[in-house]
Order: structure tokens, then C-alpha cells, then sequence
């Protein structure tokens, strides 16, 4: 049986419900660093338990929308790379180090690298069980990756931003190896942070990221984006640091395009990759018309065979309106099916 032709999938997050986590005081900050405990509106003794339904109820959602590969909607985590990040030995979390914002006027706190970072044992083992427990699609597992993670911490350690990219690196490796072993059908690592350095990406962006995904037969995934929609105005409208991934070890590269519209001409840097491309403006909560979809990705394949293309939303949704986020899953896979049919 042939391989479906643009296959749809989320980036990773999904909106939290309200009654989880208070949405309002995670949007008016920046994105957590460090751990948030004080974010969770559920009390400590059951927030598993909750974190579990709020995992469901995202994956229905996803099922009901039609998405073919699905995620966990990252229902766990204040942010997409806090929680593995700060779990890792070496990383001092309740001492955090504040780093001035000058165009917001306030500090973000960030973890200090103490000593060396290692990986002590499986983070999200539990949470790719969960989701393959509960559901027969698909199933896709996010984590950040070493070159971001290495951009948001104070190194008190290594005083060497390459060795202790590596670091993490190896610490990624590892996880990523137990997670593949629990079922992970796809492994993502989110890289956004390689914009804003594509000087030091360009040194060792991809040595790290082929170290982090050493090993893996399972399939795997690499996620750029120019951050989340809500958070992030003025998009450029073009990646400082894209084609370099061609030479990578991940299977597929995922891009934004739809919100800061960049030249897809781009797409033919990154032959012999799958592409995962944004189709789905998470600044606008307006939801597209499948057919505004369709014309993204027949946009697309002019650049990009068909083989190669997945449909999904720029970036994470974890802060849009869930209905919002809903709509526009729906309509990006109404969308796709349009494109399919005209391809057949």
C-alpha cells in the first residue's frame, strides 16, 4: 500500500484547558524557562491525573479533526522546552539566573549549568506510553533540542557554548533512544533557536543534532520557527539558517511559512528531506477555509514533490482558543484532502 500523500500532524502543543492551567498569567509573561509550578491550577497530588485528562481530551480533538499523526498536545508542560530541560543534572533550576529583556522591560528567568549536564533517567517515556496507549494513529513525541536548549541557560560550567551544546546533546541522546523504544512512531526536536544564532549554528548546529538523534530508526523530525505567534510580531520572512539542514541526520525538516509568508523557493535547499510546512497562521484567529490551505501547499509542490510534503500549523497552538485551534486543524486537513484528490 503506497504511503498516504500529505499526511497532516501538529507540531507538538495544543491549547491547555483553562481549568489546568491559567492561561492568562502564562501569556502575559515570556515563556518559561524554568520551571512554573505555580502555573497549575490543580493541586499538586492530582495534577497527574489531570495533565492525563487534558492528554484525552487532546487527542480526541486531533482524532476528530482528522490529523494522521497526532501528539500529546504537550498537555504536561509549561513550556516546550522547560520540562526536559530543567530535569537534566547539572542544571540548577531553583536558583535561576535573570536576564534583562530590554524591549519588554522586564528579566526572564533562566537555569544556570552548575555542573556537568547529564541525563539521569527517561522524562517523557511515561507521557509517548500514554499517548499510545490511547489512541491507534500515528504518534509523535517532541522535545527540545541541544543547540536551543543551550541557548537559554547561563553556563556556569563549561564557559564553552560548543561543548556544552554537545553536552546536551548527549543527554538528548539519550532520551530520545528510550522514548523510540516506548513507541515513538516520530521523535521531533525543536530548534527555533538556531535563527538567533546562525553564526554558532553554523559552527555546530548539526554535528549536535546528528549527536542528539545517533541511533534512532524510528522516524525524525527537526522543527524551526520564529517563535509563537502570540508572543512574536514582525516575523522575518526568511530563516537565517535552513539549508545547513539538509546535510543533517533528521529525516524531515518542519518550517512556518503561512503567518510570515516566506519564499518557498526555499524548499529546494532541502531536497532529499521530507518537509513538514507551515500552512496554518496561528497569528490570525480567524480559521482558513480548507481551500485557502489548499492553495499553500499547491504553492508548495511547486518546489516540493508531493512525496515529501506534510501539512501542519507554523509553530505550536498551545496559546490559541481551543476552538480556534480546532477549526484550523480541521480545515488543514480538509485542505490537504483537496490537494490529494487533485493529485490522484
Amino acid at each position: 500500500m503506497k504511503p498516504k500523500l500529505i499526511p497532516t500532524t501538529t507540531v507538538g502543543s495544543y491549547p491547555q484547558p483553562d481549568w489546568l492551567i491559567d492561561r492568562q498569567r502564562l501569556m502575559s509573561g515570556p515563556v518559561p524557562r524554568t520551571r512554573r509550578a505555580e502555573l497549575w491550577r490543580v493541586a499538586p497530588e492530582f495534577l497527574e491525573q489531570a495533565q492525563d485528562d487534558a492528554t484525552i481530551v487532546a487527542i480526541r480533538d486531533m482524532e476528530r479533526a482528522g490529523l494522521d499523526i497526532i501528539t500529546d498536545g504537550e498537555m504536561r508542560r509549561e513550556s516546550y522546552s522547560n520540562r526536559f530541560a530543567t530535569a537534566l543534572a547539572g542544571i540548577d533550576n531553583d536558583n535561576p539566573a535573570l536576564i534583562p529583556q530590554q524591549q519588554a522591560g522586564r528579566s526572564t528567568a533562566v537555569p544556570r549549568v552548575v555542573a556537568p549536564i547529564r541525563w539521569t533517567g527517561p522524562v517523557e517515556v511515561r507521557d509517548v506510553e500514554f499517548l499510545r496507549a490511547n489512541t491507534d494513529r500515528k504518534i509523535k513525541i517532541t522535545l527540545p533540542g541541544p543547540f536551543t536548549m543551550a541557548q537559554q541557560v547561563v553556563d556556569e560550567h563549561y564557559r564553552d557554548l560548543e561543548a556544552m551544546t554537545l553536552a546536551f546533546a548527549d543527554a538528548v541522546n539519550m532520551e530520545v533512544r528510550a522514548l523510540a523504544e516506548a513507541g515513538a512512531d516520530v521523535i521531533q526536536l525543536d530548534e527555533p533557536w538556531l535563527r538567533n544564532n546562525p553564526e554558532a549554528a553554523r559552527r555546530f548546529a548539526v554535528k549536535a543534532i546528528d549527536r542528539a538523534l545517533a541511533g534512532l530508526t524510528c522516524e525524525t523530525a527537526l522543527h524551526l520557527c520564529f517563535g509563537y505567534a502570540q508572543l512574536v510580531a514582525n516575523k522575518p520572512q526568511g530563516y537565517a539558517f535552513l539549508a545547513e539542514l539538509a546535510q543533517s541526520s533528521a529525516r524531515a525538516i518542519s518550517i512556518e511559512s503561512a503567518q510570515p509568508k516566506i519564499d518557498l523557493g526555499v524548499l529546494r535547499e532541502l531536497q532529499g528531506k521530507q518537509v513538514i510546512l507551515g500552512v496554518i497562521d496561528l497569528g490570525d484567529k480567524t480559521v482558513e477555509s480548507p481551500e485557502v490551505v489548499a492553495d499553500r501547499l499547491r504553492a508548495a509542490l511547486k518546489h516540493v514533490a508531493p512525496e515529501q510534503l506534510i501539512a501542519a500549523p507554523d509553530c505550536g497552538m498551545k496559546y490559541l482558543p481551543r476552538s480556534v485551534a480546532f477549526g484550523k486543524l480541521k480545515a488543514m486537513v480538509e485542505g490537504a484532502e483537496i490537494v490529494r484528490k487533485e493529485l490522484a
